[in-house]
């Protein structure tokens, strides 16, 4: 580990135990989740719905894993399909600029799939419209129906790099039917990112009008996962280093 590397780690720990920090933070993240604050953002011209924070840590594992497939389970606007297909793309033009060789983006074969349960005829041509489009693929329907995790299972058969997201119906028994189906995907130093485990640590009057809230959300979900799944662990530097984030020990790395 090089001295810069070693003084980030440093920074990084202290932050985390740092309480006046992260009481401040979850106040911030109370006031902006209020505020609706993600969606104040977009990527590549696609609404993202997400924090800056977690875009910036996505594409640092992004760069780190180097996968071939990115499985994104929720789709919403697609800012987040175009941000994992633009972050591909970037892997590849790197590739092509070490070899030489100029890549049809079309012929790649690093892909974006993407699941959700309704994907809505306009966000569909927005996506199909973009320029990162030849990169993703669509797949319609329940994340946890059989027919849909087989679709996916044989996709991901012929990746050896794979990253998962998932960010789709945020109550317990769903995000946990998900990580039983797409976690064993993740490929060995790869991630499964768990998004919106922040909803345990806010006030239960906040999602009031939302299936989901503390003792039912996508952080119950982990915590219950992981029982059972040593070969995954909460990576807690990531959530350190960002202070802000809707994945609180929501980045699982697989290790076995």
């Amino acid at each position: 580990m090089s001295d810069v590397q070693a003084g980030m780690a440093e920074r990084i720990a202290a932050m985390g135990a740092d309480k006046l920090l992260q009481d401040s933070a979850r106040g911030f993240m109370r006031r902006s989740m209020e505020s609706k604050y993600s969606y104040n953002f977009s990527w590549q011209g696609q609404p993202i719905i997400q924090y800056p924070q977690d875009i910036v840590a996505m594409q640092e594992l992004i760069w780190s894993i180097k996968p071939d497939l990115i499985v994104d389970v929720g789709i919403a606007h697609g800012g987040s399909l175009i941000l994992n297909a633009s972050m591909l793309a970037l892997l590849d033009l790197c590739d092509a600029i070490a070899t030489g060789e100029l890549l049809d983006p079309a012929a790649s074969r690093r892909k974006v799939l993407g699941i959700d349960i309704d994907i809505r005829s306009h966000n569909r041509a927005a996506i199909e419209a973009h320029p990162m489009a030849s990169r993703i693929h669509m797949i319609e329907g329940s994340s946890i129906a059989p027919e849909i995790i087989e679709q996916v299972r044989a996709v991901a058969v012929g990746y050896s790099r794979v990253l998962v997201c998932l960010d789709s119906n945020h109550t317990h028994s769903h995000v946990l039917a998900e990580l039983q189906a797409y976690a064993p995907l993740t490929s060995m130093g790869s991630y499964c990112v768990v998004f919106d485990t922040v909803i345990e640590d806010m006030p239960g009057e906040m999602f009031s009008d939302r299936p989901w809230g503390p003792g039912n959300n996508p952080k119950t979900a982990v915590w219950e996962y992981l029982k059972s799944h040593p070969e995954f662990e909460i990576d807690k530097s990531i959530q350190h280093k960002l202070v802000i984030t809707v994945a609180p020990d929501g980045y699982l790395k697989r290790v076995g």
